[in-house]
């Protein structure tokens, strides 16, 4: 069926959906909406048999719904209405939620229902929480809704013939600042940890920190640590630490309020962020083995059951500093040093990793200069995993991966995906020619031409996808928390195979022939030459595009990569 998905962006969701579409044999083609968008053109271009919504901050048209069926994915139980569903949820503190795929009518969120799906909502922030337990029941529903139009059998069932129990969901208004505020005097951490989580991608939580107006990112308890309420307690790993009133919580990032005529501010660790205005404060490190109880936030622990180690890690956006790879790296040494046979890289639910971090980048003095830092920290991890050969190293993907995340995990021995996961394993779209030896593991699994067909087509996969193509090994089809204990599992009892060391002196006897035809450090010279040339040549695209992406600049128009023509390999 001809499916053209009508999206605010290209986001999580709309990747999914569309990847899911493509497997399902479907020609899907995409286009980003605007206000400005002359929508009722774009869909008679296309003519589609069915237009998909799966995030749109505009209304349709009447022009095109009447003319056309046009499915509204909706992140809210049957019943929910306004455009901050999965903020409220959080906020709530609600136990379940849902999707609603409904077609567009004269009212927002008011036409008839195609159908719906129920999620799980875990103490986690709203993005990852919308990655996760809302883009697996939307992917569901949308799913559901599809083959009931292709049946050409079904009818929607209009919202006002439901019996009030079936509507669970209600009208809602928007999200707003003061109804976030943070009290700290008053609210207890539980409060805060809602408010905070329930902001934590975008808006934020908009608050006075050392007399400067910041949103703060972000949340985590922390147990050990009190002092009087609002006051910064402590550091750690670029977080800061701030009293509750009856405990604290870890803050992750921080972005300074916009400023009239200036770009927008972008989004940093959060002790970065405030520079020197940050007052002499106590880094407070945790053990990379520390426990779960007391609850203290950490984005490296490392873990042992049995002969399996399981080193997990979790950055804010899946961005990776070069402070964030350098601690990696030496978290991964450490890993190294213990007596296992198998070692997990990852295993936690959301973000695996999406390789530079681009914010950082932007807000250094010298951006070329940091570009070439982070690369080569990214670089220095991924060939400690590649020259493991005492062991099995699984990187164990409970969430999306896109660039040089998805070469970080390409470069362990076997690739365990979550099976919701989206992997967009290119770089063209940022001007990157890439590295993190991509030019060595991407044609050494999909083989070279199916390698170039990624790279230059630039389009999202799932994980089965991804297994077809010989990028996935291993598929858990989970919930979002059970990933990490199923991994476990798999991983103990891959560890106590008779036939580990057998595989082991395999893979370590594969690597030297490798490394005899062709040096990795031939391979690093290589992409690295290239990503120089791109990083100190400031009329490249990388330059404007990291901007442009780091700051929300809104595109001019659906990217070609997008329109007719381009196609899943």
């Amino acid at each position: 069926m001809r499916i053209l998905l009508i999206a605010g962006a290209f986001n999580s969701l709309t990747q999914r959906v569309h990847a899911e579409l493509c497997d399902g044999g479907h020609q899907v083609n995409v286009e980003l909406v605007t206000r400005e968008t002359p929508l009722p053109e774009v869909v008679r271009r296309h003519d589609p048999e069915l237009v998909v919504a799966p995030m749109l901050k505009t209304a349709v048209p009447r022009e095109v719904w009447s003319a056309y069926t046009c499915l509204i994915v909706h992140p809210g139980p049957v019943g929910d209405r306004g455009p901050s569903s999965v903020d409220w949820a959080v906020h709530l503190g609600a136990d379940r939620w849902g999707v609603t795929v409904l077609q567009a009518n004269d009212e927002m969120d008011a036409g008839d229902i195609w159908a719906t799906a129920e999620c799980a909502v875990p103490e986690v922030g709203k993005s990852d929480l919308y990655r996760n337990e809302i883009a697996d029941a939307a992917v569901e529903a949308v799913l559901t809704a599809v083959d009931r139009f292709a049946s050409g059998t079904h009818r929607p069932q209009p919202q006002d013939t439901l019996p009030a129990t079936a509507r669970t969901g209600r009208s809602r208004p928007p999200l707003r600042q003061d109804l976030r505020r943070i009290d700290w005097h008053r609210d207890p951490t539980g409060t805060v940890l809602s408010k905070l989580r329930a902001a934590d991608s975008q808006p934020g939580v908009r608050d006075e920190l050392l007399g400067a107006t910041w949103f703060l990112h972000g949340g985590h308890p922390e147990d050990t640590l009190t002092g009087r309420p609002g006051d910064l307690l402590a550091t750690r790993c670029g977080a800061v630490c701030r009293a509750t009133a009856d405990g604290a919580v870890w803050i992750p990032e921080l972005r300074p309020a916009r400023r009239p005529g200036e770009p927008r501010p972008v989004k940093l660790p959060a002790t970065l962020a405030l520079g020197d205005r940050l007052p002499p404060l106590p880094e407070v490190p945790a053990p990379l083995d520390a426990p779960d109880t007391p609850r203290t936030w950490a984005d490296i622990r490392y873990r042992e059951e049995g002969p399996a180690g399981f080193l997990e890690f979790s950055f804010p956006g899946g961005a990776m500093s070069t402070d964030h790879c350098r601690r990696l790296l030496a978290g991964y040494r450490h890993a190294c040093a213990r007596p296992t046979s198998v070692l997990v890289l990852g295993g936690r639910r959301d973000f695996f990793s999406n390789g530079i971090h681009l914010n950082v980048i932007e807000a250094a003095a010298d951006p070329a200069a940091e570009s070439w830092d982070n690369i080569n920290a990214m670089n220095d991890l991924v060939h400690a995993v590649l020259t493991t050969t005492d062991r099995l190293v699984v990187a164990a993907l409970g969430g999306n991966a896109a660039a040089g995340g998805v070469m970080l995990a390409l470069a362990a021995d076997e690739v365990w995906c979550r099976a919701a996961v989206v992997l967009n394993p290119h770089y063209r779209l940022m001007g990157l020619y890439g590295s993190e030896y991509w030019t060595y593991t991407l044609p050494g699994r999909a083989g070279p031409e199916v390698a170039e067909q990624l790279t230059r087509r630039a389009l999202p996969l799932t994980a089965a996808a991804g297994q077809r193509l010989g990028l996935v090994d291993r598929i858990v089809d989970c919930d979002p928390q059970e990933f990490g204990p199923q991994t476990a599992h798999l991983a103990v009892r891959l560890a106590s195979s008779p036939a580990v060391h057998a595989r082991i002196a395999t893979k370590k006897a594969g690597r030297e022939q490798d490394e005899a035809e062709r040096p990795l450090a031939a391979y690093r010279e290589h992409e690295l030459a290239r990503m120089r040339e791109i990083f100190f040549d400031p009329d490249q695209p990388y330059h404007a595009l990291r901007r442009a992406f780091v700051r929300k600049e809104p595109a001019a128009g659906t990217p070609a990569h997008l329109n007719p023509g381009a196609a899943g390999v």
